[in-house]
Formats: structure tokens, sequence, C-alpha cells
């Protein structure tokens, strides 16, 4: 185990924030990350585990061990008539998981096409797009116990997903670190072709009867036709999740505004952030190093030496902006370090 001291993560957070790891490690195995996790508890150290560093806001120095997740694999453990069971590494990247199983033909991550991230940190944010989500796939993960240093798998059940919702998250937030996943794809392709403008790049490109390749690249060009490109400026991709509220005041709003989006759901609907926080009149606004997408609202943005304490103020001042308009509560999606 090689532990390295005073790190900076400027190149491992998407945001491209500029903070250092007091200790840092790259694990490659379970083994690895039990020892590294035995490491940090004989020192009383903190403990911060770091995939691909796309879902998360630091916003001062991590005083205590950065963990490295790369352990890789991309297996096919079983199949019957209708599907391919795939176990998966926490630290393969989740783009090259969905490449992977387009050039194999294996079918129902298509939707989830260059999201950011590794597979790891996917069942915790239960991440989705375009109609899917990562409960559509799931089969298990197997996820050590920091506690006990011992290896339990999860089923589906077990996980508890929501709308950018699981278990660890919630009542069992910081006590797992997931390792592996298993993903149950399909040999027939259940093609979702009605959310956002997947059907209309489509049909512009003269594709009436498209394949999980067809589908994917819709998805890539609609991506890369809103989000800003990570590399190029910094962001964490959605910064707050959709708000879902009571179908009564949806009907209230929309007397109101009555062009507002919303998705029925059983719970209620679903109102896109994005829309609310450019009707607030946030869209392409810049205060020195941070600001808001020009091209997608629901983006916030790093110039290049903004610091993580400015995109919070920002946020907070984009969600009292929509409370005071349209009396909706904006949730961060991502996780402030």
């Amino acid at each position: 185990m090689n532990i390295q001291e005073n790190i900076s993560l400027q190149r491992l957070n998407t945001f491209g924030i500029a903070r250092n790891a007091r200790f840092f490690t790259i694990v490659g195995s379970s083994e690895s990350l039990a020892e590294a996790l035995s490491w940090a508890k004989d020192r009383n150290e903190k403990v911060l585990i770091l995939g691909g560093g796309s879902n998360i806001l630091l916003t001062a120095d991590f005083n205590g061990l950065v963990i490295k997740m790369e352990i890789q694999g991309i297996e096919l453990i079983a199949e019957d008539d209708a599907h391919y069971w795939v176990k998966v590494g926490a630290g393969v990247i989740w783009h090259d998981l969905v490449s992977y199983a387009i050039d194999h033909n294996w079918a129902g991550l298509e939707n989830l096409s260059l999201i950011p991230g590794t597979v790891g940190a996917s069942p915790m944010q239960n991440i989705g797009a375009y109609g899917v989500e990562i409960q559509d796939v799931f089969e298990s993960l197997e996820a050590l116990e920091k506690a006990t240093l011992r290896i339990k798998t999860f089923s589906k059940q077990d996980c508890k997903f929501g709308y950018r919702e699981s278990v660890f998250k919630n009542e069992l937030k910081d006590q797992y670190i997931i390792c592996s996943v298993i993903f149950k794809l399909k040999k027939k392709p259940d093609l979702n072709i009605e959310y956002g403008a997947i059907r209309d790049v489509l049909k512009e490109k003269g594709i009436d009867q498209p394949g999980i390749r067809e589908i994917s690249e819709a998805v890539i060009a609609i991506r890369t036709s809103k989000l800003p490109d990570p590399k190029v400026i910094g962001n964490a991709g959605s910064f707050f999740k959709n708000p879902t509220i009571l179908t009564s005041q949806f009907n209230e709003l929309k007397t109101v505004f009555p062009e507002i989006p919303g998705y029925i759901l059983n719970e209620g609907v679903k109102v896109p952030a994005g829309w609310l926080i450019e009707q607030a009149g946030w869209k392409g606004k810049r205060f020195g190093e941070v600001g808001v997408h020009s091209k997608q609202a629901l983006v916030l943005v790093n110039y290049g030496n903004g610091k993580g304490e400015d995109i919070i103020s920002l946020a907070q001042q984009i969600q009292q902006s929509v409370m005071e308009k349209f009396g909706i509560q904006l949730q961060p999606e991502v996780n402030f370090i």
C-alpha cells in the first residue's frame, strides 16, 4: 500500500476545485481497500472515497485519507435465453461500461450514455437519464462494511432505490463502500426513445429503426449539445435534483405559469429544475470565477479559479430565488465535502 501525503485533488474532481488531501492512496481490490481502511482506523483518520469525482464539491482541504477507487473488471458471469448478468468493478468508468455493453450487444444501458463518474457511484445515486435508472438494470452489488471490513451482498430490495436515492445515501450513509455491481442486461432490446429529444435526434438522422448503438449516439449528441465538458470547464453535471411536487401545487402553478412543464408520477408531478432556474433568470449568469451554464441552467460551472464556497453561495441564491418565484425548494444532487 502506497500512502502519499499532501496531494492535490484538483484533477480528481470534475469541478476542478483546487483542494488537497492530507493523505492519499489508490486501491485496485477489496483487499487493498480493507488495508487502507485499517491504516486510517489505526491512526484515527477520516476517510473519503473518491471515484470519478463527478458528484462532489470540495469546500476545504481534506484532513484525512482520500482513497481513489480503481477496482476494475467487466465480466459476463451468467446468461439465459433473455438476459446477461455482468459483474463490474466499482472503479470502471461508467461510460466505458456503456460502450463495452453496446459493443457486446448487451441492452439496457444505452440511455445512460456519457453520464460522468464510476460504476461504484451509480447505485448510490441511482443515476438516471432519458427514462432509465440504474434500478431498471440492477441485480445486486457487493460492498465492504467499514466497521467490520467484511463484504456484504445487497439485492435491489436492500438498496431501497428512489429518485437519485438509495440506502447508501440515507440510513447506511458512510457505512459501506461499494466494490462491484452486477447488472442484468437484455438480449432483446426494449428501446426507450420517448423521453427528451431522442426521437427528434433519430428523426434528424433519418433513423426509423434504431438499435442500442443508435440510441446511445443520440443520447451522446443531446448531452454534448447541452452539457459542458468538465475537461474544458469545471462542473458536476446536474447540480440540483428535479423536484417532485404535489399535483395540487402543480395545478396552481399552471394557472400562473401555463407553460410550466411537468411529468406525472405516482407521488406527484416532477418539474424540471433547469426550467425553474432559467425562468428565475439565472441561465448564463457569471459571478467572478463561477456561474450558471449558458446552455443548461441546471449546471453550475467553475471557470477556472472558483472555490467550493463560491459555488455554494451561488446555489443558495438560486434556491432562494426559485422558492420566492415558484414556492419550490430545490435540493442539491452534488455532495458537499
